[in-house]
């Protein structure tokens, strides 16, 4: 028997999950087979080829969002998940303190400098292979630091008495010399071949440079070597490439009858800015009959403008004149991602490194039943 083929309203009935005044309907996928009697869902390149689609809609070096139409729910979440804590990124991992007068505890010290973020080359962060920490079992198990596996910083500050200050300056910057310890005092030391991935632009060196790490007196002084090592988020939060990656769905609004004069303006308050507009019914609308603008010629009535921008608050839900009037949801396929990058690496390009990481995994994954059946 030749498969079932669905209508597109019914197909576009089924990408809406339903949002109602108290509850969300229509959660779950159904395009898979043997949900829908008769009906093929089995999954095709070709189709998945003509259906997905990537649509930019900011691309800031460290900020950016953009649309994955077409996706599963899994896969989304795989990629938030890769971008959150799976992307290697390098970090500081030891910090050996050589001389601390500051008034920071050395732990609390190293702890500081850990969640500094930092950025380079990124060739040459690829290039570079993971370090193996020693286990408390097997304290010779470890990597011995090399060019290929650490980078090396190091932070040598001390503070002293500004003789160029004036005599009623009370301003401690100007007081002294060093009195702040910002990022920017952190310096780097190539060592073998890393002079070739990390010269110039591509230097390691704190994404921002004006993060406070301590406040200094006269006769206090820091002096301390830190050793950065590759690592992924999941092992700690500073190795996370990300501040945030987060996915929402497409709003859908659709208006069920018309919305005129007032009720009008009241619905377009009831959403965020720019996601209803108002316009004028124009004389042939008022002359259909069963239009429902009959009469209203002059009048304004509501349209849905952008519905991107909705945050599905459901005000308009709330309101009685609205009921059976408006139909609020979200596009199931229909990924809005936020990136905002940390520094390392830019907010577009972290998206094309959490394919390589899910490649990686399938490949994987392809290998190990390869294996199994054998």
């Amino acid at each position: 028997m030749a498969p079932v083929t669905p209508s597109q309203e019914e197909l576009d009935r089924r990408r809406i999950v339903n949002i109602n005044a108290e509850t969300v309907t229509n959660i779950s996928s159904t395009d898979f087979p043997g949900h829908w009697p008769g009906e093929s869902h089995e999954w095709s390149l070709e189709k998945f080829r003509r259906n997905f689609r990537v649509e930019f809609h900011r691309n800031d070096p460290y900020d950016a969002s953009f649309s994955l139409i077409g996706l599963d729910a899994a896969i989304a979440n795989a990629f938030r998940r890769i971008l959150l804590a799976e992307v290697p990124t390098l970090a500081i991992e030891f910090v050996f303190v050589h001389n601390n007068t500051s008034v920071i505890h050395d732990e609390v010290l190293a702890q500081r400098l850990g969640l500094i973020p930092l950025k380079g080359s990124i060739e040459g962060i690829n290039w570079l292979r993971w370090f193996k920490k020693p286990t408390d079992d097997d304290p010779d198990s470890g990597s011995t630091p090399s060019d290929y596996n650490t980078i090396v910083l190091r932070l040598d500050v001390e503070c002293t008495k500004n003789p160029n200050a004036a005599p009623d300056e009370d301003d401690p910057r100007k007081l002294y010399n060093h009195a702040h310890v910002y990022a920017k005092d952190i310096t780097f030391h190539p060592v073998g071949r890393q002079e070739q991935f990390f010269s110039g632009d591509g230097a390691i060196r704190p994404v921002n440079p004006d993060i406070l790490i301590a406040k200094l007196r006269p006769g206090q002084k820091i002096e301390m070597e830190m050793h950065c090592i590759k690592g992924i988020g999941a092992d700690h939060a500073k190795f996370s490439p990300v501040a945030t990656a987060t996915y929402r769905l497409m709003p859908d609004i659709k208006i069920l009858k018309p919305i005129i004069g007032e009720d009008a303006r009241k619905f377009a308050k009831c959403f965020p800015r720019g996601v209803i507009g108002l316009e004028t019914i124009t004389p042939e609308e008022a002359a259909q009959e069963g239009s429902g603008y009959e009469g209203h010629a002059g009048d304004v009535k509501a349209v849905v403008v952008d519905p991107f921008k909705d945050t599905v608050s459901r005000e308009c839900l709330r309101h009685e004149e609205f009921q059976g009037k408006v139909k609020l949801g979200r596009i199931r396929d229909h990924f809005i991602f936020n990136v905002e990058s940390t520094g390392q690496f830019p907010s577009d390009m972290l998206f094309l490194e959490s394919v390589k990481v899910l490649k990686l995994k399938c490949a994987r994954l392809k290998r190990d039943l390869s294996n199994l059946m054998r």
